[in-house]
């Protein structure tokens, strides 16, 4: 049985590794839509080998350049999103848009009774409740790539979350495991993308260098999981060859390791419920990892991870909050306009000046959205350089 997919997102990192996956099982998996930026001269390459029915792109005239008379259908914007997303005959939509342009659509796709594969953390960082509520209401099911989540889905099985003592979230610890704030002050952009394990996109690296994208895994867990926050734990392992575990009631422990390979959590998102299969991937090899350590995250020099934790016991809008405070801050340090340290100081000045509110709509979701960037770039310029 083939399973027919599409992609938002997929000329970036995870994007362009799920089509990787899809070469791998052409005769499993076929593109059906694509969704992407900017990245017009990549699309079209994409389009020409994989003939989806579907493309959408951010700019109504890119989206003119595309169209042709023996072409795919061609929008742009989140309508066209919503259209990649909702096309017929459409099994799984992956989810890989960066921000929150991912929750629109993967809203219709749940509507359109899609299963989703999510990559994007913000879609249940900002709007989790909105989002697992439809889900739930539609009858559909959220499958996670990101490898900590994925590592949990695999690891929960189908036991309940009442057998679940902790769920535990790995981290890498970044580029800077073990400095402590004075080392921080002078950061330099190549020096924070230099992560020593993974190769990602430039925001979700600095995200992982200030430990935010921990932050974030713990919101998602939360609503992918339905587990309080009391019972997750993020531990640090440099190797990142556990990708996380889930301790159970009776003190077992079921953790899933393999090499620092995205395609390995997006391939077992695609083919499932199916069985597992063989892939050409480089496989993981104990003797290369003779030792493993484990470590408490260092909250104190990494404050992002606490104030993650601070917007998640506020909830309501707290979250949303946190990730567009956290966007515009990451995107001032990679332009060379905010220095590395002065990130988490952006983000608590914007949370701080919030009072979460409960929300029942997108709409309200992306107005506090705009007011939280709003906030951030002020603050992005008083700490700036």
């Amino acid at each position: 049985m083939t399973t027919k997919i599409s992609i938002l997102g997929s000329t970036g990192s995870i994007g362009t590794q799920t089509l990787a996956v899809v070469d791998e099982f052409k005769n499993s998996i076929k593109v059906v839509g694509l969704a992407a930026g900017e990245s017009i001269d990549k699309v079209r390459e994409q389009i020409k080998k994989y003939h989806p029915k579907a493309v959408s792109v951010k700019k109504e005239e890119d989206a003119k350049l595309l169209r042709s008379k023996k072409g795919p259908r061609v929008g742009w914007g989140d309508a066209g999103n919503c259209i990649v997303a909702t096309i017929g005959g459409v099994d799984k939509v992956v989810i890989a848009t960066p921000g929150l342009a991912g929750i629109k659509p993967t809203l219709a796709g749940i509507k359109a009774k899609k299963t989703i594969a999510l990559a994007t953390k913000e879609v249940l960082v900002a709007a989790g409740d909105l989002v697992t509520r439809e889900a739930k209401n539609h009858k559909v099911e959220i499958v996670p790539i990101d490898s900590e989540h994925s590592a949990i889905f695999q690891s929960l099985g189908a036991r309940s979350i009442d057998e679940v003592k902790n769920v535990i979230i790995t981290a890498s610890g970044g580029p800077f495991r073990g400095k402590k704030l004075k080392d921080l002050k002078n950061i330099k952009v190549e020096q924070a993308l230099a992560h020593p394990n993974w190769k990602m996109g430039r925001k979700i690296t600095i995200d992982s260098a200030t430990l935010m994208n921990k932050g974030f895994e713990v919101i998602e867990a939360m609503w992918l999981f339905g587990v309080p926050l009391s019972k997750i734990k993020v531990v640090v392992h440099a190797q990142s060859v556990i990708h996380s575990a889930v301790e159970f009631v009776d003190g077992s422990i079921i953790a899933q390791i393999g090499p620092s390979d995205m395609r390995l959590p997006i391939q077992y998102a695609l083919l499932y419920p199916g069985k597992r299969r063989e892939n050409s991937f480089k496989k993981f090899s104990f003797s290369d990892f003779p030792n493993l350590s484990f470590e408490e995250p260092d909250v104190a020099t990494f404050r992002c991870l606490g104030l993650a934790y601070k917007a998640i016991k506020e909830g309501k809008t707290a979250p949303a909050v946190l990730t567009a405070a956290n966007d515009v801050a990451v995107e001032a340090f990679l332009n060379d306009k905010l220095p590395f340290a002065r990130i988490p100081d952006v983000i608590e000045s914007v949370l701080s000046r919030h009072s979460p509110k409960r929300y029942k709509t997108l709409e309200e979701i992306l107005a506090v959205d705009s007011w939280a960037r709003d906030e951030a770039s002020k603050f992005a310029v008083k700490f700036g350089k």
